[in-house]
């Protein structure tokens, strides 16, 4: 039986070889597009809700300061939103509710989605605390 030399042995590994690469490829692309885009639109998801978040609490800081109104902490919290949100979080709402006691502050919309067919991820974030006042000791 005649054995194979090392330099045939290769000739004949190139030849059945030829194309894989473009089938590994064919293969490989895709998952890794769609990783790439998940990850990019998770960032655009934190990012909206760090925009909501914000705005969430700056409203929360203006309602609660002594002898404000829950009207002031929602008008700031919709100046914080016109001057940063952009296209980033659409669609927002600012709803800002007390019971003398304790102000909250909730922003809620809609992040940039960059999957076509899918209209956006919901973003809410809320931010609550005291209302300032004047107390006598004892």
């Amino acid at each position: 039986m005649p054995t194979i030399g090392p330099t045939l042995w290769r000739t004949r590994r190139w030849r059945e070889d030829r194309g894989d690469a473009s089938i590994q490829m064919a293969i490989v692309f895709p998952i890794v597009l769609l990783a790439t885009v998940a990850v990019v639109q998770a960032s655009l998801w934190y990012y909206a809700r760090q925009i909501a978040l914000t705005a969430a609490r700056e409203g929360l800081t203006a309602a609660r300061t002594y002898q404000s109104t829950p009207t002031e902490g929602a008008a700031r919290a919709q100046e914080v939103l016109a001057r940063t949100a952009g296209d980033s979080l659409t669609g927002y709402r600012v709803a800002v509710s007390s019971d003398g006691q304790r102000v909250r502050v909730e922003v809620s919309g809609t992040a940039l989605s960059m999957i076509p067919g899918l209209s956006g991820l919901k973003v809410t974030q809320s931010a609550s605390g005291p209302v300032e006042r004047w107390t006598t000791a004892g």
